[in-house]
């Protein structure tokens, strides 16, 4: 069968899957950690198979045509001109973080970050010493936006690093232009630098959307911003281990490389080589899987609002699902949707206790049967 095929259900079982392991010998739908059951494209599997076929996995520069595929990238769909100097390569998006945080301010200074947020977020200030001011996010015409008002309210003189996620995660959304100016505008007058995660960049779903990465925006912005993005979640190569990050400001580059040195290793040869293959020959892959994943976003959002006590916003990024379930009046929702055979992310990871986040990158039977559980768990819970 065709890796194209996104109804193919694989068998992940057994393989050491993150992802799968943590249901093993259950019968649990694990629809949690961010990485899809989806076959990566054939362009990377045809890479890979030649590349081990070589037989030597020796220690591995960066490919210069990797360097300039990343590029071009960014300059033909961002119009954004970046530097080879400029790109730092990495073994995860979360190293990223985790370095933006040394990287920047000191020793008990302070990050501040929207919230709700990507666990790492929240864990990489506290890990690197540094203390974590958090400012809720709102909902607005049904999109999860920063509240300007309060994350400038909120900066302290001890405040050097703000940590931006676009596309959102776990919300979905996908920042415009002029709220990317806003965001832009309190970073330079307070003097901040930001690490934008931009890793879901390829993931937007719905018609008409742009992501813009916020560096892009000028030279004056793009001094004082680090960007994280990858292939990883786009191409699901994400246990291959390709990720960079972008830093056009060479002293600022300069306190993250010595902030990895000696500890962060090199990306392996073939993250490399899955990574090449993916940014030079799998783009039609994606518009088909962005196709495939908008048609399973529509049928999520109508199911899941149609369940009693549960409530979801329309997701315009990304194949996460941000579920509200307080209506739902459970005491435990991550273990009352385990019991019911469906494993999702708890909202109290990502700062908000109220929500459940639902992965929905699989084939379109599995969230069905996702779907069913759910409904049939609450139907039986909730008082007629």
């Amino acid at each position: 069968m065709s890796p194209t095929d996104f109804d193919r259900l694989i068998d992940r079982r057994h393989t050491a899957s993150q992802k799968w392991e943590r249901y093993r010998d259950t019968s649990v739908l694990p629809m949690w950690v961010a990485d899809t059951d989806f076959m990566a494209p054939p362009a990377v599997l045809n890479a890979l198979h030649q590349r081990i076929d070589h037989g030597i996995f020796g220690y591995t520069n960066t490919p210069a045509e990797l360097v300039e595929q990343v590029q071009g990238r960014l300059q033909r769909l961002y119009h954004w001109k970046v530097g080879a100097d400029d790109l730092e390569w990495l073994p995860g998006l979360v190293t990223g973080l985790h370095l933006a945080c040394r990287a920047t301010g000191e020793s008990g200074s302070a990050v501040i970050s929207p919230c709700p947020i990507y666990p790492p977020f929240m864990t990489s200030p506290h890990l690197s010493d540094r203390q974590l001011i958090k400012v809720p996010m709102r909902l607005e015409d049904k999109r999860y936006l920063i509240d300007f008002e309060a994350l400038e309210a909120s900066i302290t003189p001890d405040t050097h690093l703000l940590l931006f996620c676009n596309p959102h995660n776990p919300g979905g959304t996908v920042y415009r232009r002029e709220e990317l100016l806003q965001l832009a505008d309190i970073v330079l007058r307070h003097q901040l630098i930001i690490c934008s995660d931009e890793i879901h960049c390829d993931l937007v779903l719905e018609p008409g959307l742009q992501h813009i990465p916020l560096a892009s925006l000028g030279a004056e912005i793009a001094e004082r911003t680090i960007t994280l993005m990858a292939p990883s979640k786009t191409f699901n190569i994400a246990g291959l281990g390709c990720s960079f990050a972008v830093i056009q400001n060479p002293q600022l580059r300069r306190y993250f490389q010595r902030a990895r040195k000696g500890i962060v290793p090199d990306v392996n040869l073939l993250g490399y080589t899955a990574a090449l293959a993916a940014f030079r020959e799998g783009d039609a892959w994606n518009l088909a899987q962005l196709n495939y994943l908008r048609a399973n976003r529509d049928y999520l959002v109508e199911a899941i609002n149609a369940i009693p006590g549960l409530s979801l916003e329309p997701i315009e990024a990304t194949y996460l699902a941000w579920i509200d379930v307080s209506n739902a009046h459970l005491d435990n929702p991550m273990h009352f949707f385990e019991q019911a055979g469906v494993g999702m992310s708890p909202g109290r990871d990502f700062g908000d206790e109220r929500f459940m986040r639902l992965n929905f990158g699989c084939p379109r039977a599995l969230l069905e049967e996702a779907v069913k559980r759910i409904r049939r768990s609450l139907l039986n819970h909730l008082p007629a």
